[in-house]
Order: C-alpha cells, then sequence, then structure tokens
C-alpha cells in the first residue's frame, strides 16, 4: 500500500510541476476553447484578450523571438572551424538574418508591414526579393491562424520556410 501511495504522489508532484501551456497567442484560448468541451459556460470565453494576441506586432515579436533562437541553435551546431556565422539585426519594424561566410553574405529580411509579414531574400528591404507574406486570421473557433498563400501555418512551418534555404543549403 506505501508502494501505491508513493506512486500516485509522484504522479500528483509531475503533474504539478508540469506548467501550462502559455506559449503563442492562443495559450489562453486553448484552455478557453477546452473549457466549452467541459461543460464550462461558452459565454466565459474571453474573445477579446484572444483576439488582442492576433495582431501583426504582437505576431511578429514572437516570430522575432523564436528566429533569434533558431539562430542560436544553428550556430550552436556548426563547428568552430566552419568558416561561416548567422547573425542577426534588428530594426523597429524590420529584423534581418545574415548568413556570413567569408566574402559571401546572404540574408532573409523579415518586415513588419500593415497588411502582413512580409518575408524577403537579400542584402536590405531595397534589393530583397519577397519570398511570402504571412497573414492572419481570427477564426470562429477562437483561434488565431497564420496563413502563407491561402494555407494554414505554424510558426516552426513559417521559420523553416524562410530560413531552411539559408541555413542549410550550399553551405
Amino acid at each position: 500500500m506505501p508502494e501505491r501511495s508513493q506512486t500516485a504522489k509522484d504522479n500528483n508532484s509531475t503533474k504539478e510541476k508540469t506548467p501550462p501551456a502559455a506559449n503563442g497567442p492562443n495559450a489562453q484560448g486553448k484552455n478557453a476553447a477546452a473549457g466549452k468541451t467541459n461543460g464550462n459556460d461558452p459565454a466565459s470565453y474571453d474573445w477579446v484578450t484572444e483576439r488582442s494576441a492576433c495582431t501583426l506586432p504582437k505576431i511578429f515579436a514572437t516570430l522575432r523571438a523564436e528566429v533569434e533562437q533558431d539562430v542560436a541553435t544553428r550556430n550552436s551546431l556548426r563547428l568552430n572551424s566552419a568558416p561561416y556565422e548567422f547573425g542577426m539585426t534588428d530594426d523597429i519594424n524590420t529584423f534581418t538574418v545574415v548568413l556570413q561566410a567569408n566574402e559571401l553574405q546572404r540574408s532573409v529580411v523579415f518586415t513588419l508591414a500593415d497588411h502582413a509579414i512580409v518575408i524577403r531574400s537579400g542584402q536590405s528591404n531595397d534589393q530583397a526579393t519577397q519570398m511570402f507574406e504571412v497573414t492572419l486570421a481570427f477564426d470562429d473557433a477562437g483561434k488565431c491562424r497564420l496563413h502563407v498563400d491561402a494555407q494554414e501555418r505554424e510558426f516552426w512551418q513559417i521559420r523553416r520556410m524562410a530560413l531552411e534555404d539559408l541555413m542549410f543549403r550550399g553551405l
């Protein structure tokens, strides 16, 4: 019997140590949406807070933080003797991921525009070629959805679409 109590206690402490998901624009919305299926009052869903998290500036900030982590991860995976390195430059409504390798310099530019987040490849906004745009939709299920060419995408998919060629091809 003491073993069973200890196991139950261990299971409970594991559950207590696991924090609720609080990352991304829908973290609270997921809990609220789950509440609907548990018989909670759907009127208690805080759509105003969820909708306010589904704005281009907030999604852009999340994307910037996640790309910064991608750059750090990619740099940690390269050999110390590798003749290339990745970096980021940052401005108010633009950030750029840069590959520097000897005399070669390539980049991907992320720009917060009025209607979308625009991703370009090239040296600067003026000389860059547009790759794609990310738009947002707050759907009837109360979720913030990211779209590229009318297809729903996750943050990691957008980052991969923007950075995979820069980070893994031609090195």
